[in-house]
C-alpha cells in the first residue's frame, strides 16, 4: 500500500522577526541532530523541540507536524544541490566536461560528508515525497542540467539530451547515496569520483560523436 501524506508539509508561516528566525534556525539545527542520531523512525517533534530548547507549541507555530520539518530539511538539501549545479555547470570560463568532472567530485564529497542525514531523509521520504511541494522542489535543478546538456550536445535531439541529463543526475544521486552509506577515506572518494566522472564524460563524448 502506498504511503501518502495525510497532513500538510508546508511551513505554517514565514518568520518575519529576528527572534522568529532564530527559533526556526534552532529547530532546523536540532532536527538535523535528532535525525542523524536517532534516525527517521525515532524522529519526533517532541525530540526536536527538546533538543532545540523550545516548547512544542513554539515549534508548531512554524511546522505543523514532523513531516513539515523533514520536508524543509529535504527541500533545503535539494536547493543546495541546485545551487551546486548552477555554480559549477554555468561557469563559461571552463570546458564543459571539466565542469562536469568538478560537479561529480563536489557532489560525491558532499554526499559522504552529510551521509547520516541524507540516509535518514531518504528513509523518511514516504512522509512527504508524494506532496505537490516535494515534486516542485525536486525538479528545481532540472533547467540547469538541461541548459548544460544543450551546450555539450548541441547537435543531438531534445529527447537524447533529456535522457542523458536524467541519467547523469539519477546515477549521481542513487550511486552516490549508496557509496556514502559507508565511511570513506579521501583516497576512496577521489578514486570513486574520478571513475564516475570518466564514465559520464565518455558517455557524452560518444553521444556527441567525439
Amino acid at each position: 500500500m502506498t504511503n501518502r501524506p495525510s497532513a500538510r508539509i508546508s511551513s505554517r508561516k514565514k518568520p518575519k522577526q529576528a527572534r522568529s528566525n532564530d527559533l526556526v534556525t534552532a529547530v532546523l539545527q536540532a532536527a538535523v541532530q535528532v535525525l542523524a542520531q536517532e534516525g527517521a523512525q525515532r524522529f519526533t517533534t517532541a525530540r526536536v523541540a527538546e533538543k532545540a530548547g523550545v516548547s512544542v507549541g513554539s515549534l508548531y507555530q512554524y511546522f505543523p507536524n514532523k513531516a513539515a520539518i523533514l520536508f524543509r530539511l529535504q527541500s533545503d538539501e535539494w536547493r543546495e544541490t541546485s545551487n551546486l549545479l548552477g555554480d559549477i555547470l554555468t561557469d563559461q570560463s571552463r570546458d564543459p566536461l571539466e565542469r562536469l568532472r568538478s560537479l561529480v567530485h563536489a557532489f560525491i564529497r558532499s554526499e559522504c560528508e552529510e551521509a547520516a542525514v541524507r540516509v535518514a531523509l531518504s528513509d523518511a521520504a514516504p512522509l512527504y515525497r508524494d506532496a505537490p511541494e516535494a515534486h516542485e522542489a525536486r525538479l528545481a535543478g532540472d533547467p540547469i542540467i538541461e541548459r548544460f546538456m544543450l551546450e555539450v550536445l548541441p547537435e543531438t535531439s531534445d529527447k537524447i539530451r533529456h535522457r542523458a541529463g536524467g541519467l547523469i543526475l539519477t546515477t549521481m544521486r542513487t550511486v552516490g547515496k549508496e557509496f556514502s552509506e559507508e565511511t570513506r577515506s579521501d583516497e576512496e572518494i577521489q578514486a570513486y569520483a574520478d571513475a564516475m566522472a570518466d564514465m559520464f564524460c565518455a558517455y557524452l563524448q560518444r553521444l556527441g560523436g567525439k
